[in-house]
């Protein structure tokens, strides 16, 4: 089998590049950071005597997206799966961030998954076999004072993940997606949270045993599950009250 994975240079991308490879698989490794996909790509290929492509590409720019399909056309009928744990954030994402940050940030956060998904979707109908693996975040779950712009791109990476299932309810495909909470990562890294940070490398061996599965759609660290079933409950003016409050709690 050989697979695309997109961000695969650290973190989460970086722990399912090395399982898949432990597996006996094919990759195609891709991220904006050349140096760590070539150290990546050579300790793979030594470790698993397997065959690995990489490429630097900035997921932020539709142009560059663009034109690495214009030159690695024949990957599309190549690949039997896309996995893309896909995260990118800026310091002051809120509501007056500027256009031009704000864009980059639904880029590379949305724009280049549905991208990447409309390239391989039909080869994959075609052979009637594929894998498509998205990644969510919990800060999507609701309305937010800062990551405005992350989180609202995450709100509808998930909705074009349930628009994708409904697409392929027909044929063999494989789509899945996980919300995911704080990881302990260079993302989350200095942060005071209330909450415990999951681990990448146990996301990942939940990813690898599930490649199989039919529509799988999961929370990651599984305490999500209750807080995002809450989240749903609770009347949103009692949102905005708490919201309310702790915005008067800052500003004193």
């Amino acid at each position: 089998m050989k697979y695309l994975i997109l961000g695969a240079s650290s973190g989460l991308g970086r722990e399912i590049s090395y399982l898949l490879a432990k597996k006996k698989n094919d990759l195609i490794i891709i991220s904006r950071d050349a140096r760590d996909l070539r150290a990546i790509k050579s300790d793979l290929e030594i470790l698993f005597k397997i065959n690995v492509t990489y490429f630097e590409l900035d997921l932020s720019s539709l142009e560059k997206i663009q034109n690495f399909f214009k030159s690695n056309v024949n990957i599309i009928n190549e690949i039997d799966g896309i996995l893309m744990p896909v995260g990118m954030i800026i310091e002051n994402d809120v509501i007056t961030n500027n256009f031009e940050n704000s864009n980059r940030l639904i880029q590379a956060n949305l724009g280049s998954i549905i991208y990447f998904v409309s390239k391989f979707l039909p080869s994959f109908i075609k052979k009637n076999k594929g894998l498509i693996v998205g990644f969510g975040s919990v800060s999507a779950m609701i309305g937010r004072h800062e990551n405005v712009v992350y989180a609202s791109a995450k709100r509808a990476l998930e909705s074009f993940f349930e628009s994708l299932v409904i697409k392929t309810l027909s044929t063999n495909l494989k789509i899945q997606f996980y919300i995911v909470g704080y990881l302990n990562t260079n993302l989350s890294y200095g942060k005071k949270l209330f909450l415990p940070k999951g681990s990448p490398e146990n996301l990942a061996k939940i990813v690898y045993k599930n490649l199989n599965q039919n529509y799988y759609k999961k929370h990651f660290p599984f305490w999500w599950t209750y807080i995002a079933f809450i989240l749903k409950i609770i009347p949103y003016f009692i949102i905005k009250t708490i919201y309310s409050l702790l915005f008067k709690k800052d500003e004193k």
